[in-house]
């Protein structure tokens, strides 16, 4: 059934980009996960791919090729690694920003980049006091004559050590229309970062923290207006976040089933594979299940976000349906494998250690219910993706 939203096009792509993960990513995974280091080099062959343009329009260099394109590349991607696919998603999630608040000299100037994969963007919201609470933020960026001088710390933020350009949002004022966002580039005087910390999972990605201290930047790096900080950082997250992030967990999910499969396959008792016997057959069935039911929810947000449909529930829905299924797999086939599942020669506990970093990010899941239940109530404030989603693209790839 999911297959009814993918044209020839759509599957051509899923072909070529698992065909390089499964050369140029899967190899690379044990020196990774080993290490815990940034993987610069695999980031910067992903995006010369011109994967990172996905949703770009092809005026300026980009695929054109919308959301739904964009979640298969994420969902292969994730299905060889985790770390590769966060890579991917977040460097998208900080197309999104120029793409709806960029005027068009900053679209002419950093759209063409971003699609040739020559710099790598991000977005940086989240503070050590404020995650989901936008508008708890600290961080200020004071006008001073035709620049803004910018102070405070940005946290958890995807791509943050190999990023070229960071999508900064700081407080200009008070209120909830006292936030602006700016584009900082990453060698600018008064940006550093702090140390690299190896993580739970996501071996090979980079989620760290920016340190503003008295950083200028020209006050044409500004996006949008004054006060525009708070669409930008919501936005981005409805629009890219929860549709990126339910790709991760989508092709986590999908390896999940493989390697149970697989397993269940390769052992045996009683002479007979392990998966003969009923109840290992029964949580197969339902990791089946969970699976289908996940990539539905994906494609069908994607695809209506791609329509130009007012689909901010849906894409909720997919985030927090991908997520939650994804750990309830993963526990169902650690059962499965039991001891086998703990040891790093099979995927299974790095698959699980993954899958947990895609919880919080855009919203955790008490977030999204919260979010569905004021649209079940009809307390929600309107949609982003009515506001200011891009112009509906065509379901074909060119």
């Amino acid at each position: 059934m999911s297959d009814w939203y993918l044209t020839p096009q759509h599957q051509q792509l899923r072909r070529t980009v698992r065909a390089f993960a499964e050369s140029e990513i899967a190899p690379r995974i044990a020196d990774m996960e080993r290490t815990g280091n940034v993987e610069h080099e695999l980031a910067t062959m992903i995006a010369a791919k011109g994967w990172i343009g996905a949703t770009i329009d092809p005026s300026y260099g980009g695929m054109g090729a919308g959301h739904l394109a964009k979640t298969v590349i994420i969902e292969e991607l994730s299905r060889a690694d985790g770390a590769m696919g966060a890579m991917v998603q977040a460097s998208q999630l900080g197309v999104a920003k120029v793409i709806h608040f960029g005027s068009e000299e900053q679209k002419r100037i950093w759209l063409p980049q971003f699609a040739a994969g020559t710099c790598l963007p991000t977005i940086a919201v989240t503070e050590p006091d404020s995650g989901s609470h936008v508008l708890g933020m600290q961080a200020t960026a004071h006008r001073d004559g035709d620049s803004y001088v910018l102070n405070g710390r940005k946290v958890y933020i995807g791509n943050s050590h190999i990023g070229h350009v960071h999508g900064v949002v700081a407080r200009t004022g008070p209120g909830s229309r006292g936030l602006s966002a700016f584009l900082v580039e990453a060698d600018r005087p008064g940006l550093s970062l702090a140390p690299h910390k190896k993580t739970l999972g996501l071996r090979g990605f980079s989620f760290g923290e920016l340190i503003f201290d008295s950083c200028r930047i020209p006050a044409a790096n500004r996006l949008g207006e004054e006060g525009d900080g708070r669409d930008v950082a919501y936005s981005s997250s409805v629009l890219y976040g929860r549709p990126n992030l339910t790709a991760v967990a989508l092709g986590l999910h999908q390896a999940i089933l493989e390697e149970v499969t697989a397993f269940t396959a390769e052992r045996h008792r009683g002479g007979k594979p392990l998966h003969d016997m009923l109840h290992i057959k029964l949580k197969i069935g339902q990791i089946k299940s969970r699976v289908m039911n996940s990539r539905l929810s994906a494609y069908h947000a994607a695809h209506l976000l791609d329509a130009g449909a007012a689909c901010d529930a849906d894409l909720m829905n997919a985030k927090f349906t991908n997520v939650e299924l994804t750990l309830d797999s993963a526990r169902a086939a650690m059962e499965i494998e039991a001891a086998a599942g703990l040891f790093t020669d099979r995927p299974l506990e790095r698959l699980l250690r993954d899958a947990f970093h895609v919880f919080a990010p855009a919203g955790t899941s008490d977030i999204q219910l919260l979010r569905l239940a004021e649209t079940a109530l009809g307390l929600d404030k309107g949609q982003w993706s009515e506001r200011v989603a891009a112009n509906p693209v065509p379901l074909l790839l060119p």
